[in-house]
């Protein structure tokens, strides 16, 4: 991070402290650090910010990281919080700062949070504890979670779940930029982690020799993520992963959970809260906001005047409930409706709702743009055929979606290109809408296909249309041949596929239309699949598709939008 984005984010938080309601009462702050001892005898370095009163104890709020880039802002952090009577601390991972070990994303938390937590236990200025984490922060919260009761009161975990899989894969697709983005910025040695060289890098084959042949060294991480592609897999299955993804089953810590519909680690995220123990849940807070995985609004033309983003109050707001008031809150779920601007408290996530409302893939009667079509209320009686080539060498580029990190800046509901734009994307448009339509839960597309290819992927973005034909992307995702067939495809063969998307909560006004585009590539979102068979991973070569989507008649492929 460029030192004039850190001193941003440090300018941003300042004023949301600032506008929190929670006031400053000591003016005087003792800053030390201190190298903590592990179980193996490896030392954390931890920075301490205490305040200075006549209190002998003080609450306290523990953070664990990984980014010695934002060492300024964890300082300012200290500052602001010991000004309000809390101790902060904030410890740098294993290998990371000034820490000793050696650097190895996830697999250490556990132990070294917890150590941390017992040592901090036996500080003599220490009262109540609870965690901060957001993003690899909160994993590191996360992963002690169950194992630290009646020691750490609460937490607060921003933007990060359990599942890692679901931040990984969808269907046999990879999340490039979360994973390779990630894992190139946060390598042992440094290096050039740049746009260009990171498209680079997503675009190598075969992928597996990426982190040698362009990185200069082994990533043991990345190269594991990027060779178990299936939750099956025993790496998921077993160890750290399986651990992680148990854990909010075991924990009873009361936990202020929030997530962005546009967040990167959304689907895990609300994976941990679906799965969170009942003892936890019912003293818990969840809050998902319309925002980006840095907590910016990211709604192209539309009022956000009252989405409230920055988790500061938030988190202030938590531990003097939590840590001062010593109070047990009750289980609190607030959901922001994009496009009514308006947060919306409920009792239960995810929403049982109504039956969805459906609409079928249907040709455009009369003229249009090649390669457009209708979304039918009606199941269309005749069957039709949509074909289109997908040449990997040329793979429709992200405009807008949710798995995004390095190209942040296409995060969210954003303007999107209009129909027609390239010959191997198909759109299809509904009617004016005859009331508002307030999407609340996942978007299923089912479609039936075939290829010449032995694998491949379908891609699906559904977004808004206004009256003025401007699009705005609300859900996308994908899914491959093999990871919906139980069998090996054989070229040419009709079968049925399923695109599943994220939830979200956004409200479509009438007089609006929907508009759903199907292509086979959504690059850097997700790999680029290359039309053969195997491991994508360990692919070299690339070939064309001939893709048909059918529709009507004996192939109703079709959408279902849930609605409230």
């Amino acid at each position: 991070m460029s030192e004039d984005y850190i001193n941003l984010m440090i300018k941003w938080y300042e004023d949301q402290y600032k506008n929190s309601g929670v006031p400053e009462i000591c003016g005087n702050i003792r800053k030390k650090s201190e190298m903590v001892p592990m179980r193996d005898g490896v030392r954390l370095h931890t920075l301490i910010f205490l305040p200075e009163t006549e209190k002998k104890t003080y609450p306290v709020i523990l953070m664990r990281t990984c980014y010695p880039a934002q060492d300024t802002v964890y300082r300012s952090h200290g500052e602001q919080l010991a000004r309000r009577g809390f101790a902060y601390v904030c410890q740098y991972s294993r290998g990371r700062e000034k820490s000793q070990g050696e650097w190895e994303p996830n697999v250490n938390e556990r132990n070294d949070g917890t150590d941390t937590v017992d040592w901090l236990k036996d500080q003599e200025w220490c009262g109540e504890i609870g965690y901060w984490g957001y993003s690899y922060s909160s994993l590191a919260g996360w992963a002690m979670a169950d194992a630290v009761e009646g020691k750490v009161n609460s937490m607060f975990l921003a933007h990060y779940g359990t599942d890692r899989f679901v931040s990984a894969y969808e269907k046999g697709e990879f999340r490039h930029d979360i994973l390779t983005s990630w894992s190139m910025e946060n390598t042992r040695e440094p290096i050039d982690a740049s746009y260009p060289k990171y498209i680079e890098s997503c675009r190598y084959r075969p992928q597996t020799e990426v982190d040698i042949k362009l990185w200069g060294q082994r990533s043991e991480s990345y190269h594991n993520y990027i060779t178990n592609t299936r939750i099956t897999d025993p790496y998921w299955q077993s160890g750290w992963w399986k651990e992680l993804r148990e854990i909010p089953g075991k924990m009873k810590i009361p936990i202020y959970m929030i997530s962005g519909w546009y967040d990167h680690h959304h689907g895990s995220s609300m994976k941990a809260w679906e799965n969170l123990n009942e003892e936890s849940k019912k003293h818990s807070w969840l809050e998902i906001g319309g925002w980006n995985h840095f907590m910016e609004p990211c709604l192209q033309d539309k009022k956000t005047d009252h989405m409230d983003p920055g988790e500061i109050g938030r988190m202030l707001k938590w531990f003097c409930t939590t840590l001062i008031d010593k109070k047990a809150p009750e289980q609190k779920i607030n959901i922001y409706r994009i496009g009514e601007d308006k947060w919306r408290q409920i009792p239960d996530w995810p929403v049982n709702g109504g039956k969805p409302e459906r609409f079928w893939l249907e040709k455009t009667v009369g003229a249009g743009k090649k390669n457009t079509g209708r979304l039918s209320p009606d199941c269309p009686m005749k069957g039709e055929a949509f074909c289109y080539v997908y040449d990997p060498d040329d793979p429709v580029e992200t405009v807008s979606g949710e798995g995004l990190l390095k190209t942040m800046w296409k995060t969210g509901s954003l303007l999107q290109p209009e129909p027609g734009y390239r010959d191997d994307v198909l759109s299809f448009l509904s009617d004016p809408l005859e009331k508002d339509m307030k999407i609340c839960g996942k978007i299923r597309i089912r479609l039936f296909v075939k290829s010449d290819c032995e694998d491949t992927a379908f891609t699906a973005k559904v977004m808004e249309v206004d009256p003025e034909g401007k699009a705005y992307h609300i859900r996308s995702s994908v899914t491959t041949l093999s990871h919906e067939l139980s069998e090996t495809y054989n070229p040419g063969d009709e079968v049925e596929v399923s695109i599943e998307m994220w939830d979200i909560a956004y409200t479509v006004p009438s007089g609006y239309r929907i508009r759903i585009d199907i292509s086979s590539s959504d690059f850097p979102q997700y790999n680029i699949h290359s039309n053969t068979k195997g491991p994508w991973s360990e692919q070299t070569e690339t070939k064309k598709a001939h893709q048909t989507i059918l529709a009507g008649g004996e192939h109703p492929s079709c959408v279902d939008i849930p609605v409230m």
